[in-house]
């Protein structure tokens, strides 16, 4: 009797003959080691970070050379005393204060205080009252996150007027909304004068004759997120500017005027800190013209400044640079770091700056210079923006104690408030000793030691 064969549902048929086609045919998969061996790179290279990340609060130190997070920074208790103050309220629970600035705007001797509020887009004077507290008055609105506010006399009338560098948004943007405003002093009133438009975020203006020709020019510094820019600004005479754009680049913070090199005309200096991390000086060579040179440069991509500050140091006559590094407001993740602090970069004419770091200080975002100690010495205050807040002794505000031969010795004033962006120097009460102001930028948490304008102000035991 012959093999019956049976037709077998064709439905059945197809995949079970394509497996087993596919088993005798096919090599055999690679094993598991194998397999480990192919995948297993690609998945440590996405779990590393996130494991650093995750357990790296807990690491412990492992000595400065090795330090990617310095923990935060405490010194000790300043010899001097200071006395606490809060000028013109809180108003917001996340207070955004771009800078401050002393000045006497109103000719009476006593300093009065310039604040930009990045938060309620205002500029702001306050002057001290005959009884002590401080009375706010409402320079401009409406500017948008305003940078700076620079006071000078732009048409030469004899009366100050305000140049307002707004940078249009507090984060880093390739949009276009920054904006250089006029406020002018005039017989009628205040008048606004819109210099620059539609540009990217312009964070500071400073004035000049650039050109020799006897009227007032603006140098600009117009910092974008991977766009920016230097120029600067020539008066016409009849209220109209023409731009001369002198560098192209991103993270143009400020821009500081003096005749750096001694020759009798007005150079500038720039902090361009965002790619390679430089400090540029651009000496004035005559008609409008300038030359390059770099006074700093560093290949660290993380160093972020509030600003640079002008100051001579070691009494030769020449003004020396102020570098404080450290405080990022635009990544409100960034932790303290052991590179953090504060550089001087010492003049030595012919346009050569020795560089020397003078403090290493977490989160360090600004810089003021003042004689705190009555020495005849210029000391240096520094603040922090992103020290370790989470930690209630951390410093937010140092200062240190220059003995005349660029030896600092660091004293801490407070960890409270934190998170501060800017700070000033001056004697607010007309007692002779230098007192401090301070802003802060509140962008990130913890929001429990926060503060918008605060003064410290310089005593003694017996006050």
């Amino acid at each position: 009797m012959g093999r019956l064969s049976l037709p077998i549902p064709c439905v059945w048929c197809a995949p079970v003959t394509k497996q087993l086609t596919l088993r005798m045919t096919s090599p055999r998969p690679p094993g598991k080691l194998a397999h480990w061996k192919t995948t297993g790179p690609g998945l440590v290279v996405i779990a590393l970070p996130i494991l650093i990340w995750l357990i790296r609060p807990i690491i412990p130190a492992l000595g400065t050379a090795l330090d990617f997070d310095s923990g935060g920074a405490v010194f000790a208790k300043s010899r001097l005393l200071f006395s606490y103050e809060t000028i013109g309220g809180e108003h917001h629970s996340q207070p955004a204060i771009r800078n401050v600035q002393l000045l006497d705007l109103d000719n009476d001797s006593q300093l009065d205080i310039l604040a930009c509020d990045a938060r309620l887009h205002e500029v702001l004077l306050y002057q001290r009252t005959t009884a002590g507290s401080w009375e706010g008055s409402l320079i401009a609105d409406r500017v948008v996150a305003p940078a700076n506010a620079t006071v000078v006399d732009l048409d030469t009338d004899g009366d100050p007027d305000l140049v307002v560098s707004a940078l249009g948004d507090l984060y880093p943007s390739e949009w276009f909304p920054g904006r250089l405003t006029w406020i002018e002093q005039a017989a009628a009133g205040v008048v606004h004068h819109v210099l620059m438009d539609n540009v990217r975020r312009i964070a500071d203006a400073q004035p000049g004759d650039f050109d020799g020709d006897g009227d007032i020019d603006l140098v600009v510094a117009v910092s974008g997120f991977t766009h920016g820019r230097i120029l600067w600004l020539e008066n016409q005479g009849d209220q109209s500017f023409v731009e001369h754009e002198l560098y192209v680049g991103p993270g143009a913070t400020q821009v500081l005027v003096s005749d750096y090199d001694g020759d009798g005309d007005p150079d500038f200096a720039a902090a361009v800190l965002r790619q390679e991390g430089q400090v540029f000086g651009f000496e004035n060579t005559g008609g409008g013209k300038f030359k390059r040179h770099t006074l700093f440069s560093t290949l660290n991509h993380d160093l972020r400044t509030g600003g640079l500050v002008r100051a001579d140091m070691d009494n030769d006559g020449d003004d020396d640079l102020l570098l404080p590094v450290g405080g990022n407001p635009e990544d409100p993740f960034s932790g303290p770091q052991p590179y953090h602090g504060c550089w001087l970069l010492e003049n030595q004419l012919d346009w050569k700056f020795e560089n020397r770091r003078i403090a290493e200080f977490a989160g360090t975002c600004a810089a003021a210079t003042g004689d705190l100690d009555a020495d005849g010495d210029r000391d240096v205050v520094l603040v922090s923006m992103t020290n370790d807040w989470h930690r209630t002794d951390t410093a937010s505000i140092i200062w240190l104690e220059h003995d005349g031969a660029f030896n600092f010795t660091p004293w801490q004033i407070a960890s409270s408030p934190t998170h501060l962006f800017t700070v000033a120097c001056g004697d607010l009460n007309g007692d002779g000793r230098d007192d401090i102001v301070a802003g802060g930028m509140h962008l990130s948490g913890p929001f429990n030691r926060t503060g918008r304008i605060s003064a410290w102000m310089s005593r003694t035991v017996d006050e």
